[in-house]
């Protein structure tokens, strides 16, 4: 078997993996916030993103803190400017291409109308922190890796104003505990034991859907930072977007645009705080185009949940701009 069968055999197994996995994270996740009574949107923004967002912010870590050479500094930038652009494109279209595949539609209702013009909110508070983030890798200066801790303090501003919010409705019953499947009420400590397991599992898969990309990386001709750009975020992402489909399927659109929502958050903040700390954080053209791609999509979503429903049609469209974005960077590669 040759080495090339036997990577690409890996990838499509542990994305298998990751998706098993995150079966048991959001059914554990889900009991989790019902027995902190923290509402399902915070579960989804705060609880599940944080969760899913790990491996993410792990990546990004290991590169530009323990990396060695430039190499590895430009994947931690690349990786910490792609992973926003992945959520708030491929992500979103994932929700509406599985809402087209089954049928769903995001039924016009006054709850789900306030859960969009929240969710809004959101995508405010993206807009401005990540805009700050690149006017930030515009310039040079001495003191710019103190920022970074700017960066973790509108984190958790972020959290604080999620946990403190109003509280929403339950979509549908949770499931019952995959870990105890015959207790109505599953123990707490089991939830928690069943969303850490779940957690390894998907950050050991994660990893090794990762190393499979660096892989195929040089032999497609790609360096390191356009690998981070077009490739490692469809990988360290594949968490929400799993998680996305799963409550999908499951009729829990808020869950699923939440979990979004609040990786995103974590997105603009935790990663660029590292890059701030260990990197010069100065945007090649490259990185400028994927941000370019970003707020092309989060103005788009702001607007959209800001007039308080959303197509599916449109969810789905905007894995449009992901292609338009990786075309421009085959075109600027390929020059």
């Amino acid at each position: 078997m040759s080495s090339l069968t036997i990577t690409i055999a890996l990838l499509l197994g542990s994305a298998v993996v990751i998706y098993l996995a995150c079966e048991y994270f959001v059914n554990g996740v889900e009991w989790v916030g019902e027995k902190l009574d923290v509402g399902q949107k915070a579960t989804g923004t705060i609880l599940a993103a944080f969760g899913t967002a790990l491996p993410e912010s792990v990546v990004t870590l290991v590169a530009v803190a323990f990396g060695t050479g430039a190499a590895a500094k430009e994947l931690g930038v690349g990786a910490a400017l792609g992973g926003p652009l992945a959520l708030s494109t491929i992500a979103y279209a994932t929700v509406g291409v599985v809402l087209l595949l089954t049928g769903r539609r995001l039924t016009a209702t006054a709850d789900i109308a306030r859960v969009f013009r929240h969710l809004s909110k959101d995508q405010g508070w993206f807009l401005a922190i990540f805009a700050a983030k690149i006017t930030l890798g515009l310039i040079a200066f001495s003191w710019k890796p103190w920022l970074g801790v700017l960066f973790l303090a509108a984190y958790a501003l972020y959290v604080r104003q999620e946990l403190g919010g109003e509280g929403d409705d339950a979509e549908e019953g949770i499931e019952p505990l995959k870990f105890q499947p015959r207790r109505a009420v599953p123990a707490t400590a089991m939830a928690v034991f069943q969303v850490l397991v779940a957690l390894v599992v998907i950050f050991i898969a994660s990893q090794t859907f990762v190393r499979q990309l660096e892989v195929l990386g040089p032999a497609l001709g790609l360096r390191p930072q356009l690998l981070a750009l077009l490739f490692s975020p469809i990988a360290t992402e594949l968490p929400e977007t799993m998680n996305a489909i799963i409550w999908v399927r499951q009729g829990k659109y808020k869950l699923a645009l939440a979990n979004i929502s609040g990786a995103m958050m974590i997105q603009a903040t935790i990663p660029t705080a590292l890059g701030l700390f260990f990197t010069p954080w100065l945007l090649t053209p490259p990185l400028l185009v994927a941000a370019g791609a970003t707020m092309a999509a989060i103005l788009i979503m702001f607007l959209v949940f800001r007039r308080g429903m959303a197509s599916r049609g449109l969810l789905a469209g905007m894995g449009l701009l992901y292609l338009v974005f990786a075309g421009v960077i085959a075109a600027l590669h390929l020059g």
